[in-house]
């Protein structure tokens, strides 16, 4: 999940995580329930996830959004699901068919967070509440739940400088950075920038369109040539597919052993961790966010206040005042793989150390 379009990025999205703003005072507040009608455990929850490309929609937030529904309404609560495949106007005429075909809430992580307000206004004034999902959707959202963005990017960018160590300030990058059109992408950018401002030369920065490692391939083979493949001393990449991308041109460039950031912890990238080629990723609680978002539309669709859920607020540029839970993140390097994805049941060690990298995982004492 760029420097050119950060100003206006972050302006347009204006999230701020302020206690303050009384719940009667914004658009967003929890009391915003009291208009809805109380229902029963037999709801009906729409939810759409933005692409297919990153493992996390389809392996854990899919999934577990539809346990937890289902554990909150007595196996009665239903999930109808879309997937935009990362195009913001497929993802609109969802919106459109849950309205028609009268969900009680959605969740809905956008594509585009400014293209999705209007259908999030449809589904507002069709009374269908709407929790934004990782990304904060303009429009008349009723809540929303994510990770500390800024603080993902400072973390990224704080663990590329422990890697660079004391030849950080003579060092050049590349940051590939998210797509345009996602909010969380301007924050992430955001953070990295506050911490490697001033501390590394950036070479080169890109927005990476839609996110795709395909696209990273090809703004880092663009580094390369314009920089030389002997000026690059890291790579800060916004997220693991990103990543994988990224190295893919190092490689073939015959450039190796210099420091790549990543975000999700996919599968691919604990490997490339285990192995080197990867630096670290940023390891965030998909259950607790998944968790969140469905406990959150329950209640939004019984009519409940988000009181005992929610313990933040943050504004968009559209609504103020919007129920937030923010789940906080960890650096994931080869020194504590056991102790988060493993731990927290992502992966197993059999799953990681496949014969490919055994080697690798012995080495770490991954086994």
């Amino acid at each position: 999940m760029r420097r050119a379009a950060v100003a206006v990025a972050t302006t347009a999205m204006a999230v701020s995580l302020a206690a303050c703003g009384s719940a009667k005072e914004s658009d967003g507040g929890s009391d915003s329930s009291d208009s809805a009608a109380k229902k029963g455990d037999d709801i009906k929850v729409g939810l759409l996830l933005p692409e297919n490309q990153t493992a996390r929609y389809e392996k854990f937030d899919k999934p577990m959004i539809e346990k937890k529904v289902k554990e909150l309404t007595n196996n009665k609560g239903e999930v109808v699901y879309a997937n935009a495949k990362q195009d913001a106007s497929l993802q609109n005429q969802q919106v459109d068919t849950m309205v028609t075909n009268k969900v009680d809430v959605m969740i809905i992580d956008a594509v585009d967070y400014k293209a999705i307000a209007g259908s999030v206004k449809k589904a507002h004034d069709a009374g269908i509440k709407v929790v934004a999902f990782d990304r904060l959707a303009e429009g008349p959202i009723d809540a929303y739940t994510s990770f500390d963005n800024v603080t993902v990017g400072k973390t990224q960018g704080e663990a590329l400088l422990k890697a660079l160590g004391d030849k950080a300030k003579d060092s050049q990058i590349v940051m590939m950075n998210g797509s345009s059109t996602d909010p969380n992408a301007a924050q992430f950018k955001e953070g990295a920038h506050s911490v490697l401002d001033g501390k590394v030369k950036i070479g080169r920065e890109y927005d990476t369109k839609e996110w795709k490692p395909e696209n990273a391939n090809a703004n880092m083979e663009a580094a390369i040539s314009a920089l030389g493949k002997d000026k690059i001393d890291g790579v800060y990449s916004a997220n693991d597919g990103m990543a994988g991308g990224s190295i893919t041109a190092l490689k073939r460039a015959g450039i190796a052993g210099i420091p790549v950031t990543g975000q999700d912890a996919e599968l691919a990238g604990v490997q490339r961790i285990v192995t080197g080629e990867q630096y670290m990723s940023v390891f965030k609680s998909y259950p607790k966010e998944a968790e969140t978002a469905a406990e959150m539309a329950v209640a939004l669709a019984k009519g409940e206040s988000l009181d005992s859920i929610a313990n933040d607020k943050v504004d968009s540029a559209t609504t103020k005042g919007v129920p937030a839970v923010i789940v906080p993140v960890v650096s994931l390097t080869k020194d504590n793989i056991k102790e988060t994805v493993i731990k927290d049941g992502f992966y197993t060690i059999d799953e990681i150390c496949t014969d490919k990298y055994k080697a690798a995982c012995d080495k770490i004492g991954l086994k």
